[in-house]
């Protein structure tokens, strides 16, 4: 049995902090222009990719060791320097005494997420439905395909622009850890997903399908066929992150998914 408990939260939050990491790295190197940059300051990963990138913020604080004045002060100047908001996704399991801290330094709570993990062994993976949908990785000249699924799908799923969230594609797609699927009928791509693997932990994200392509299966294919192969990569534990109550969380835990915790993501505003 896994117990949701401060172990498990270190590992699935270095987990999506060190494929943050991966991205911002990523970014620097193909768009130096921006300035995109992290750090770690006393086991926590502070990043910045842009003041409107959802990489923008930090990701372990209170989990690795006591917080203090002069980490959350190095942290703040960081962002600051960048006139970046200054943003924390804080864990449950994190020091209790944090929370009046960041009351007390002016930070206000934006934003809740339901994490979610599944203990990988091949018995536990859900097989793919029978139907048109085929899966697969992509190959490397096709970074670009994918980023277009991978927005247009979000693009008409949450009602906004495709053009941020298919640039954010073209990056993610050719980050060193990363593993991008799309799903296909008939050699059409109709939806997209992520994979990344961080020692034995791997994280599942950039999930959208396109209208044309909903309805089919074709998320449950795609999240079959990289659990399948992060298990293959010797993987133990998979690691998922949706809003509360939302689709994606049902959708995750009708195919095995616990929840581990909901997490608070917190903003200075003064």
């Amino acid at each position: 049995m896994i117990f949701s408990d401060i172990e498990l939260s270190q590992k699935l939050e270095r987990a999506e902090g060190r494929a943050c990491a991966d991205f911002v790295d990523t970014r620097a190197r193909l768009e130096p222009g921006l300035g995109s940059t992290w750090m770690d300051v006393e086991g926590v990963y502070a990043m910045y990719d842009g003041p409107n990138s959802p990489c923008t913020q930090t990701f372990g604080l209170g989990l690795f060791g006591d917080v203090t004045g002069e980490q959350l002060t190095a942290i703040e100047e960081f962002f600051n320097e960048r006139d970046s908001p200054v943003l924390h996704e804080v864990s449950p399991m994190a020091a209790a005494e944090l929370l009046p801290v960041l009351s007390e330094r002016g930070y206000q709570p934006i934003e809740l997420s339901t994490v979610m993990y599944m203990a990988l062994d091949q018995a536990a993976i859900p097989a793919s439905s029978a139907g048109p949908v085929t899966t697969r990785m992509i190959s490397p000249d096709e970074a670009d395909l994918w980023a277009v699924t991978s927005g247009n799908g979000w693009a008409t799923e949450q009602g906004g622009s495709p053009d941020f969230m298919i640039g954010f594609g073209k990056v993610s797609a050719r980050c060193s850890g990363a593993y991008p699927y799309l799903a296909e009928i008939d050699g059409a791509a109709i939806a997209s997903g992520m994979l990344f693997i961080h020692d034995d932990v791997a994280m599942l994200a950039g999930t959208s399908t396109v209208p044309e392509g909903r309805n089919k299966g074709a998320q449950s294919a795609l999240l079959a066929a990289r659990l399948r192969f992060a298990a293959d990569q010797g993987c133990t534990l998979a690691v998922m992150a949706a809003a509360p109550g939302s689709q994606s969380q049902k959708n995750a835990q009708r195919n095995g998914f616990s929840v581990a915790y909901t997490r608070i993501k917190w903003h200075l505003v003064v």
